[in-house]
């Protein structure tokens, strides 16, 4: 319990750096101007894309799903994503462990569950991978520069030499301790717990492979990544100093956004706005300020989005487990 809290102050406190360098210096006036030169059917288009891609997400995860519990409801598969979206915009990752909670039962328990959402998140940094390969080729001229000096050089660069040595052998630890449980799970009851329950979370990482329609599955994760990308475009249509950019240049400011996903502050606040504005301003010329007014426009949206749609789903949830 005392580790959680630790980790989740900790997760705060890099948010409120990540927002005090992102919001610094930025021109007030100016920001405010730009809002108000918004054009909302755009933003409406935005929350049109953001609803189509949480309804692909809940289709996705029922085809997971299904193999274990054939009678999974779209409405339970829908409310459960939604309190744990909701979860997820104040402790980050959360989420992931209360909406299995949620969908457990007897066919399907929380180990299974758990390896199902395992999957997904395969997929996704696979399909963020693929998002960035497609931007590079489609204009590495205009992208190149800043994906060398920006992405890869820190990467290669001499501290994440060493973070790549760190990450080798927290596998290394990780491989071990399984094999150990495994070696002495028939003769400590301990182990022998651990070790179902990493069965269980194997069984449903598997759980693609059992589906009956598996490109299915494809099509509704490239669903998904296509209306991050119309949301990202839709998002520039909303700004005329930024209308101008199209689908390519939407195609990898959403790519450069979901990095924000994997750093571990609430909801991607301050992460999230960094990034972009720290893309657009780099590779697209456009002022701090305006690149700040895109990604909070952007952000907030989708959060409150996430948050009417959490509340919902939870009241609901309540009302069905009461009735």
């Amino acid at each position: 319990m005392k580790k959680n809290t630790v980790k989740y102050i900790l997760s705060f406190i890099l948010a409120g750096v990540l927002v005090f360098f992102a919001f610094r210096g930025v021109d007030w006036s100016a920001f405010w101007n730009g809002l108000q030169q918004t054009r909302w059917g755009y933003v409406g288009l935005f929350i049109l894309f953001s609803v189509l891609a949480l309804v692909l997400r809940e289709e996705r995860w029922r085809a997971l799903i299904r193999p274990f519990d054939a009678q999974a409801r779209r409405l339970d598969i829908w409310d459960a994503n939604n309190v744990g979206n909701l979860v997820n915009v104040v402790l980050p990752g959360a989420g992931e462990f209360v909406r299995c909670g949620y969908v457990s039962r007897r066919g399907l328990s929380y180990d299974k569950a758990l390896g199902t959402v395992v999957c997904e998140r395969v997929c996704d940094f696979i399909a963020i991978i693929l998002l960035f390969a497609g931007a590079l080729i489609a204009s590495w001229d205009k992208f190149g520069v800043f994906f060398m000096e920006q992405i890869w050089g820190p990467l290669t660069g001499r501290l994440s030499f060493s973070i790549w040595w760190i990450l080798a052998g927290v596998l290394l630890l990780l491989g071990g301790g399984i094999w150990a449980i495994f070696h002495w799970s028939g003769s400590n009851k301990f182990c022998g717990k651990i070790a179902e329950w990493i069965k269980g979370l194997g069984a449903g990482f598997a759980s693609m492979g059992r589906m009956e329609h598996k490109w299915l599955f494809v099509l509704y994760t490239v669903g998904i990544w296509a209306m991050y990308v119309m949301m990202s475009w839709s998002g520039l249509k909303a700004l005329p100093m930024l209308s101008s950019l199209g689908v390519t240049d939407a195609l990898f400011i959403s790519a450069v956004g979901n990095i924000a996903s994997v750093i571990p502050v609430p909801g991607g606040i301050g992460a999230y706005h960094y990034l972009v504005a720290l893309t657009l301003q780099s590779i697209f010329a456009a002022t701090w300020d305006t690149g700040i007014l895109y990604a909070t426009l952007c952000h907030e949206t989708h959060a409150i989005l996430i948050i009417i749609l959490g509340i919902a789903s939870y009241i609901r949830i309540t009302l069905r487990k009461k009735s």
